[in-house]
């Protein structure tokens, strides 16, 4: 059991979005339960590393504080934590590369992020800053992005439009899913997702959103149990592969923060399914 972690990817809670205060909390109830987790320090993103998928005066600008972050404000806490969020989950996919097969990032508030935009929560889009930095690390990467967080990926779309999808297979739920789903219907397509996945990229980034749960008031569509199915049939396929996974926390609005945490704690048992792990007694 791996996790990417420091207080640095922290700042305090934004509005309607729980996701700038959650690595702490979610860090708290992983470590309780599993004691022997390893947990390694991010390395922050780079101003050139962002660069890679946004705009660098939009960059320069969120930093200094001179424009709005994605929670709509300009607080100094927020322009900090970014580098290590970002820098959470590249650091998550080259531990994963280098042969501990699934690593988790707890961080949240990227898909909506675009080329030179932050919105709804989010701010730098760290999934296409982490699969950029990679293919730039390792040319002919093939990069995965599995986005099941409830709400449609517009800004990896849009940094996608803009750079180039070569050697980045992006599939987003929000796209097919957001509105009447049927959860039967959604978990076999999860399992065609993950095949294709398997067959076509040499690492993946998994975004385990918890507001698909049917209590969430943004989202909701999947109970408690249907939630851990879709995590498992994901980590179990990729890992069967030999496909290694980076993972992000993703969305979840439910109130208290506790539901939000227990459904990542969830996600992470499944991890742990997967690797013949067992949750402290």
């Amino acid at each position: 059991m791996k996790a990417i972690y420091s207080e640095r990817m922290n700042a305090p809670m934004q509005a309607l979005s729980p996701s700038a205060a959650k690595p702490a909390a979610v860090m708290a109830a992983w470590r309780a339960e599993w004691p022997a987790l390893e947990v390694r320090p991010p390395q922050p993103v780079t101003v050139q590393e962002l660069c890679l998928a946004h705009e660098r005066s939009f960059v320069e600008d969120v930093l200094a504080g001179r424009r709005p972050n994605g929670f709509g404000n300009r607080d100094p806490a927020v322009a900090a934590s970014l580098p290590w969020t970002s820098g959470a989950l590249l650091s998550a996919a080259r531990w994963a590369l280098d042969g501990a097969g699934i690593v988790a990032a707890p961080v949240s508030g990227f898909h909506h992020a675009g080329w030179d935009k932050a919105a709804d929560f989010c701010t730098f889009n760290g999934l296409m800053v982490t699969a950029l930095a990679l293919r730039a690390d390792r040319p002919g990467l093939r990069v995965g992005i599995l986005d099941y967080d409830y709400h449609y990926g517009d800004g990896t779309e849009d940094i996608l439009d803009r750079v180039g999808r070569e050697g980045i297979t992006h599939i987003t739920a929000g796209e097919e899913w957001m509105y009447g789903c049927d959860p039967q219907a959604f978990l076999a397509q999860v399992e065609s997702d993950v095949a294709r996945l398997a067959d076509t990229c040499d690492v993946v980034l998994y975004q385990a959103g918890a507001d698909p749960h049917v209590d969430d008031p943004l989202g909701g569509f999947l109970d408690t149990a249907q939630m851990a199915m879709r995590d498992l049939q994901v980590f179990s396929g990729l890992h069967s592969a030999g496909v290694p996974v980076a993972w992000v926390l993703a969305g979840g609005y439910q109130e208290p923060l506790q539901k939000v945490v227990q459904l990542h704690v969830n996600t992470m048992r499944m991890v742990a399914e997967v690797m013949g792990l067992q949750s402290r007694p």
